[in-house]
């Protein structure tokens, strides 16, 4: 993995090669950054680098034997440890690693569901158990190979319970030229006793223009289709390219006219549009109502005149400024809060004609009564 392979996160590329030119690179460090910001591959691809034979002044040749075998995942001081669903008690993280690397290579913008899907999971709990702990420690007590460096890249750290405070030794005294790299979501599930012990390297999501570009110079998107799913992505590669797959609708069509149904409060032209949702699809639904929720998020910024703030296509833009003259900011909150609920469930299932049904009545009596009830928990 090379960085320029990575989309976006151009100041992150540079503050990595520098740790590495400037001769201050930290033993343990920690990668934090939300799901589809590329955390993972920027772990990788700081390993190629550091571990390259004829670094380049902004990433790693990617020619040389070293690179070669990065490339595959299979160079001798490269180490990965991951959660996964343990069949036995002395399954480690080596028992997975023709599978790792699969997923890996085909989408180094890894999630946990898309690395369950290449397991046989079951209804196991995902975790790293003291088993792979102790193999941790017994991989890092050997001198590198080949390399200047031996390193391990612990993905999800989240998931290590107190059994990983058996690595706090290996993490903050590790073996000379020995370099732990750990890759992770949520800084309040990981274990103080780790954290404590890592330099943080935060890694924001990726902005809209990022998402946007890359879906029409490598996946062939239109600038319509680009800005749409960019805008549902909210910074998240992995679910902008998951939309892909999916049916090509204009949600803010289908979303506007769905808001002016209900302001007409047209009960038979209801029926018949939740019909119409109904049949689109478990993801579609989902996508729908994410729509919904942004739109009407960019709708309270506006209203609150904070509309340098809101990141919407013009047209769409437009059909926002007028519908702040019918709508107040509780009105939209309590819109954008049932929608909120309405994903919760649609990811549960529900019966997606009850569901949106009484939706639209909800949303209808906002629209209508122009305030929220007293004593509703939207004020």
């Amino acid at each position: 993995m090379q960085f320029k392979q990575i989309i976006g996160q151009a100041a992150i590329k540079q503050r990595l090669i520098n740790t590495v030119t400037e001769n201050r690179v930290s033993h343990a460090q920690l990668f934090l950054g939300p799901e589809g910001s590329g955390s993972l591959a920027l772990a990788v691809a700081y390993a190629q680098f550091l571990s390259c034979e004829d670094k380049q002044a902004d990433d790693s040749c990617g020619i040389c034997s070293s690179c070669r075998k990065y490339q595959k995942l299979m160079h001798p001081d490269l180490h990965f440890s991951y959660p996964f669903f343990a069949k036995h008690k002395d399954d480690t993280a080596i028992t997975f690693i023709d599978q790792w690397r699969e997923a890996f290579l085909s989408n180094p913008y890894l999630t946990l569901d898309i690395w369950r899907s290449y397991l046989d999971a079951e209804n196991k709990q995902a975790n790293i158990n003291i088993a792979e702990c102790h193999q941790i420690i017994k991989k890092l007590s050997f001198k590198p190979f080949e390399s200047a460096y031996k390193i391990m890249i612990l993905w999800l750290p989240e998931y290590l319970d107190k059994e990983g405070n058996a690595l706090l030794k290996i993490i903050e005294e590790p073996q000379p030229n020995t370099l732990f790299l750990l890759v992770a979501q949520n800084q309040d599930q990981i274990l103080n006793t780790i954290l404590s012990r890592t330099q943080l390297v935060k890694i924001p999501a990726l902005t809209y223009e990022e998402i946007k570009d890359h879906l029409i110079n490598q996946h062939n998107q239109t600038q319509h289709a680009a800005a749409e799913i960019a805008y549902l992505s909210n910074g998240n590669l992995t679910e902008a390219l998951a939309m892909l797959g999916q049916d090509n609708k204009s949600y803010h069509t289908l979303f506007i006219q769905w808001l002016r149904l209900c302001f007409s409060n047209k009960g038979i032209e209801i029926i018949g549009f939740v019909e119409q949702i109904a049949k689109m699809g478990r993801e579609n639904q989902k996508n729908f109502l994410r729509y919904g929720i942004s739109f009407m998020r960019e709708c309270c910024l506006l209203m609150a005149g904070a509309g340098n703030l809101v990141h919407l296509p013009a047209t769409e833009l437009e059909t926002a400024q007028k519908m702040t003259s019918v709508m107040n900011v509780s009105m939209a909150q309590a819109v954008s809060a049932e929608l909120e609920k309405a994903h919760y469930h649609v990811e549960r299932n529900a019966n997606p004609k009850i569901l949106f049904l009484d939706v639209s009545l909800l949303i209808i009596s906002f629209l209508k009564n122009k305030s929220i009830p007293q004593g509703s928990h939207y004020i």
